[in-house]
């Protein structure tokens, strides 16, 4: 009686607190409503009266014979007369606008204790019923209070009682017309807990017991799971969600020592089968989706069986292809309705994800013919099913990209050396043979490449919308050139094939009638893409056809030349799309590099110059300065650019692969390098650095401009890192040959012009001065040491290590002088401030290296000879100044005084 009590006072409280809280909330809404009435009547607005209710027509008791007939129609009838005006505005107050008009009162939102009160508990209610059922179930084994029959008869009991009570409450609602809180209904939470411990009971007689066998739990768990999909067309959406976990969950809690995969698979189309039907009947696409998941999830731990368990496999992704067709997809048999033109994502979805199943099925079964006829089957049934509603044509591009991986993975499988690049090869990739014909590949592809192009041609034209027909025009020009590159590379190894190169001009010949047919038509949405992408596609065929039939390397330079023609057809049919593919292709052959950077392997060649690398990077770069210039005539963009910066990198690469092969002796592979090829480096570098100096600025391409500086920056690395440090000659005691035509006119006298040249192209393009002044700087430092090591050439010969004489160090004081002098008079016969600038760099360094260097080193007449030829040059220079320099100007400056 006391706890009767407790609990009495507590629910008492409970009470008492949501009254207290709707108190203040009621009191809260009538503040507010005050609140907007004083603020509508300060603004003169009035609440406007309702209309009166018209009185009932009241008839006369006795005829009015004394009133004449113009007297009657001129006074009102009691029916007819009209009420009294309201005055509801006055006159003189102004009418409020719509800023002044006081805004909607907002609802209400539910406070802490409501939503304890009407859904945490609910909640929570739910979860208590169910686990409430398992606890006692467990402790009833604990305690041993009764036997495991009974116990499991109080288990289904209590589920039956739990399912009965939901289905109660539910009809109590609706009987009562009390809609249920979307987030606590009662019902479905009742009939949750029911089924939750349903599953509980039956898997407790199967696993702790042995009362059931694993077929009859199997069953009995599927109906349970069935019971639940079912009971979800009444409580909703979370049922639903319990009810597809616990289905695909079966088959996990109950195991046998020999799986049965056609039950597993027949039990798993039935649930799949409920499932889509409830989605269609709710659309419900969550729970479609969850359902395929679920569905590939269970064909991926059985792919490792074997061959021999093809046919299950086979039977599971066949019927949930067909189950997603019938009832999944949108506008076919009885899916949802779509709209035309619209592509859901569902209804693609759901067939490229069954398609992903068959694929995988025909990669883990060794590309048995079976699993082919299959994956060609479940494709064709998804052309046929995008042909009927654009719904799925989503479905088309993945079937196309899954056609091509499954042949692209039998050629590669097949060829293990196809999957080896310089780091080694792609893990998972050994040379395991497969046991299927070439010729059942041959069929399959040519099955493939018809379906695919001839559906892809027929469709153009036939939706309302531009990106059905596209889809499909990329897939039936995509899939048959993937096809034809898996075929030879399995067949030919990728050598040279004449039936091959026939069947590529075939196939471009089919893609250019094609292009020609759907040009001649009216005008369609897509039309002008897929013309574009079968345009293209020729393009691609008789690049391929050119590569079948010459040696290997001449795919880049066909890429490169597709790239080309690809830019051209964009300028006769102005289509954006055109224009990236066009730097797609440029993209490709650039990555081309970084699988062979010779382009042909061994068979380079090692002729200088007009070897294999000529025409592996000198045909590609002049087909993408082409394509560049083709495409500049419709503007600057993004393709544009990347094509441009692929003829730069070609360009470049040109020069100094063939510098690093002619310097190695065909070896572009050797690992160091020595002061001749830095030296070509570093002038190549150079000499392009000027040249996009001077194209910038007629085009005014930011890709110039960065490859400019970049060459610049790379040419400045090379002097310092290499020529003035790594491969200084006297470092290295390399043999630098004759007394003026040597390695030091290549490697210091000819980098010292290229760099004087750049400074000014870089002035005359409007460069920053300190930019150029840079460049001019390492042009000075680049000219000294080459003079310096001229000298040190004519004391020690052509192999420059050794002691220093005190001749050669006087030598290389008068030489300084002497090329500070030259500057000097040059800067006065040109006017030009910068070599006068030089000029007294280096006297600067003369002067330096005689008071710190010659001073102490050089003895008897050497020393003073040092001293008095400076000090000469020093008062020349002088003189030179005050004479001319600064005369000329005084000169000037009196002239333009006299004028004024």
């Amino acid at each position: 009686m006391e706890f009767l009590a407790l609990l009495i006072a507590i629910m008492a409280f409970i009470f008492a607190r949501q009254a207290i809280s709707r108190i203040k909330a009621l009191t809260a809404r009538v503040a507010t409503l005050e609140a907007a009435a004083t603020s509508m009547a300060a603004s003169g607005v009035t609440m406007a009266a309702p209309p009166p209710i018209p009185a009932a027509p009241i008839a006369p008791e006795f005829p009015r014979d004394d009133i004449a007939p113009a007297t009657a129609e001129a006074v009102p009838s009691p029916t007819m007369r009209e009420p009294p005006p309201v005055e509801t505005i006055a006159s003189t107050a102004p009418r409020p606008t719509l800023e002044e008009a006081p805004s909607p009162i907002p609802p209400a939102q539910p406070g802490l204790e409501e939503r304890l009160g009407t859904r945490w508990v609910v909640w929570v209610g739910g979860l208590t019923l169910a686990l409430g059922g398992l606890f006692m179930v467990r402790y009833s084994i604990e305690a041993g209070l009764i036997g495991p029959g009974v116990r499991v008869l109080l288990g289904g009991l209590f589920a039956l009682a739990l399912l009965v009570s939901g289905e109660w409450t539910r009809r109590k609602e609706s009987l009562a017309a009390m809609p249920a809180l979307p987030v606590a209904n009662i019902p479905a939470i009742l009939t949750a807990a029911g089924t939750v411990v349903a599953f509980a009971t039956v898997y407790a007689s199967y696993a702790l017991y042995d009362f059931l066998a694993p077929a009859s739990a199997f069953i009995l768990l599927g109906i349970v799971a069935m019971g639940t999909l079912a009971a979800a067309l009444l409580h909703g959406p979370a049922l639903a969600g319990l009810g597809i976990v616990a289905a695909f969950a079966t088959p996990i809690l109950v195991s046998s020592g020999k799986p049965d995969y056609w039950a597993l698979y027949v039990y798993l189309a039935v649930v799949t089968a409920a499932a889509f039907g409830l989605a269609r009947i709710r659309l419900w696409r969550w729970l479609a989706v969850t359902t395929i998941g679920f569905a590939l999830f269970w064909l991926a731990p059985c792919l490792e069986c074997g061959p021999s368990m093809i046919p299950p496999h086979a039977f599971h992704v066949i019927a949930g292809f067909a189950l997603a067709a019938i009832l999944v997809v949108c506008g076919f048999l009885f899916g949802p309705p779509h709209q035309p033109g619209e592509i859901e994502p569902v209804s693609s979805g759901s067939l490229a994800a069954y398609l992903l199943g068959a694929a995988l099925i025909v990669l883990s079964s060794g590309h048995a013919d079976s699993t082919l006829i299959v994956f060609a089957g479940l494709t064709a049934a998804a052309l046929v099913v995008a042909w009927r509603t654009d719904a799925a044509v989503g479905a088309v591009a993945a079937a196309a990209v899954l056609t091509a991986i499954v042949f692209l993975e039998w050629t590669v499988r097949a060829l293990p050396d196809l999957a080896v690049v310089s780091g080694g090869a792609f893990p998972g990739i050994g040379p395991r043979p497969v046991d299927d014909s070439i010729t059942s590949h041959l069929v399959m592809a040519t099955i493939f490449a018809a379906g695919f192009g001839i559906s892809g041609f027929l469709a153009q034209g036939r939706a309302v919308s531009a990106a059905v027909p596209v889809i499909w025009s990329a897939a039936a020009t995509f899939t048959p050139l993937v096809l034809l590159v898996a075929l030879y590379a399995r067949i030919s190894h990728l050598d040279r094939s004449i039936p091959f190169a026939i069947v590529a001009v075939i196939l471009a010949a089919a893609f250019a009638a094609a292009t020609e047919i759907l040009s001649k038509r009216e005008h369609r949405p897509g039309l002008a893409i897929s013309i574009a992408l079968f345009a293209t596609a020729t393009l691609a065929a008789l690049a391929l056809a050119l590569t079948f039939a010459l040696e290997k390397g001449w795919l880049t330079i066909a890429l490169a030349l597709m790239c080309t023609g690809t830019a051209w057809i964009s300028v006769q049919r102005p289509i954006p799309f055109l224009r990236w593919l066009a730097a797609i292709l440029a993209g490709i052959v650039v990555l081309r590099i970084g699988y062979e950077p010779r382009i042909a392997g061994d068979a380079v060649g090692t002729t200088l110059i007009f070897n294999w690398l000529l025409w592996g990077y000198g045909v590609p770069a002049l087909a993408f300065w082409t394509a560049a210039s083709l495409l500049r005539r419709r503007g600057d963009d993004a393709p544009l650019r990347m094509v441009e910066s692929a003829a730069i990198v070609f360009t470049v690469l040109l020069a100094f692969m063939e510098i690093r092969h002619a310097v190695n002796q065909g070896d572009v592979y050797a690992p160091s390098a020595d002061l001749t090829e830095v030296a070509l480096q570093v002038c190549v570098a150079l000499a392009m650095a000027i040249g996009l100096e001077r194209l910038r600025l007629r085009s005014g391409s930011i890709v110039h401009n960065v490859a400019s500086i970049l060459l610049a920056a790379f040419a400045g690395l090379a002097t310092a890192f290499g020529l003035l440090t790594l491969e200084w000659p006297m470092l290295t005691g390399a043999d630098v040959g004759g007394l003026v035509i040597n390695l030091l006119l290549l490697g210091y006298a000819l980098p010292a012009v290229l760099a004087l040249l750049l400074s000014y192209a870089a002035a005359a393009g409007k460069r920053p001065v300190a930019y150029g002044n840079t460049i001019a700087g390492v042009a000075l430092l680049l000219a000294l040491a080459y003079i310096s090591l001229e000298v040190r050439r004519f004391y020690h010969g052509p192999v420059l290590t050794g002691p220093t004489t005190d001749s050669e160090q006087y030598a290389y004081s008068v030489v300084w002088l002497v090329f500070g002098v030259i500057l000097l008079g040059a800067g006065f016969v040109f006017t030009s401030q910068r070599a006068r600038l030089a000029s007294a760099i280096i006297i600067g360094l003369t002067v330096l290296k005689v008071f710190v260097i010659d001073m102490s080193v050089l003895t008897g007449v050497y020393r003073a000879l040092s001293f008095m030829g400076l000090g000469l040059v020093l008062v020349s220079i002088g003189w030179l100044y005050q004479r001319i320099l600064f005369r000329q100007r005084a000169a000037a400056a009196s002239s333009e005084g006299a004028a004024q």
